[in-house]
């Protein structure tokens, strides 16, 4: 009988996109010129690794998967693996209006092979598991923040809708939170409903405080304690601002150069350009939240204690609106943070 050789396909390189769910992966792969197979498992990537050992031994493996739920233990597992994994900003892959028009799973991963095959794609960067959960705790916090502001709107929404004065002394104090306990409704329906309310912003101040209190603790770890001296010399970043740009931006060496830094916050300009014309049409839609609305809430602050800023503001605000001019400053006051971080320098 002829034996048939097993095959050897070292030095070939495997391509390997990958849609996933949170109950299956759909797979396409495909060799340097040939789409090999498109098929759907469970989510697990040992399944994947065994397929493609047993099948394409001895091969280069690169893989590839659209950022979105679950995050990037994927991308941790398949390198473990030997797996070459990137993860892509699901806005930056290339789509044709066919793709779009009949947008499967077997369409979408298959796309992702061919693109990757074709070196179209753009990697981002890929968090540690430790930086994942610091960033998850400065974020929590964030949560609870927007929580507690839709709670405090809730309350005076109901005070407004029966006519009922706000005690004229400071807001959202300890006194002032006492004073509205003692409101009294005509109902105990309305009684309920009130002190519900009440509760709730009762719970989440504790909760909001005990966040502080770990991140506070965490800024003073090993890890973050140096640069948070530093950061904390620029006038208008305090602790959780520090914090909130450590656990986003990670490194700052991975930004190349100012300007996509600022893309990375989104503090640059959506433009519409035809022909010899080009209009400014606000600031881009790809942005990171968090970073932008804090950089922007600390350039409030910056103003007022930076002479050098001030001026900078008052001289933006005699030509365009307030609203854009600070924009300008949270610019200038990213690009002092990006100084302080690289030069490893404290502010002066």
């Amino acid at each position: 009988m002829e034996k048939h050789s097993k095959p050897d396909f070292t030095g070939q390189t495997i391509y390997i996109g990958l849609d996933m769910h949170k109950d299956s992966w759909s797979v396409s792969i495909h060799s340097e010129h040939l789409e090999h197979k498109t098929f759907t498992q469970p989510p697990e990537a040992s399944k994947l690794v065994n397929y493609l050992h047993r099948n394409f031994p001895g091969a280069t493996y690169q893989a590839v998967y659209e950022a979105g739920f679950c995050g990037f233990w994927p991308h941790e597992q398949l390198q473990q693996h030997g797996i070459n994994c990137i993860v892509v900003n699901p806005a930056d892959v290339p789509t044709s209006n066919k793709e779009k028009r009949r947008k499967k799973d077997k369409v979408d991963c298959r796309k992702l092979a061919k693109r990757l095959r074709s070196h179209e794609l753009k990697a981002i960067h890929v968090p540690t598991r430790a930086q994942m959960e610091d960033r998850g705790l400065v974020r929590t916090r964030q949560s609870m923040v927007r929580k507690q502001t839709r709670c405090k709107n809730q309350i005076i929404s109901i005070l407004l809708l029966y006519g009922i004065s706000v005690p004229d002394m400071p807001r959202w104090s300890g006194r002032f939170i006492k004073e509205l306990q003692q409101i009294p409704m005509h109902t105990a329906s309305g009684d309920t409903c009130l002190q519900m309310h009440l509760e709730e912003l009762v719970y989440l101040r504790g909760r909001i405080a005990a966040l502080n209190r770990a991140i506070l603790n965490l800024s003073r770890s090993q890890q973050y304690r140096h640069n948070m001296r530093l950061l904390r010399t620029v006038p208008g970043i305090s602790t959780i601002t520090a914090m909130t740009l450590l656990t986003e931006l990670i490194d700052i060496h991975r930004f190349k150069s100012f300007d996509h830094l600022c893309g990375y916050v989104g503090l640059v300009p959506d433009t519409a350009s035809s022909g010899d014309k080009e209009n400014i049409i606000g600031l881009t839609s790809r942005q990171n939240k968090l970073l932008r609305s804090m950089l922007v809430q600390s350039a409030w602050v910056a103003v007022r204690r930076d002479p050098a800023l001030m001026l900078r503001f008052n001289h933006l605000s005699m030509r365009m609106k307030k609203t854009k001019a600070i924009v300008r400053i949270a610019r200038k006051l990213l690009n002092r943070v990006r100084f302080v971080l690289k030069s490893q320098q404290c502010y002066e």
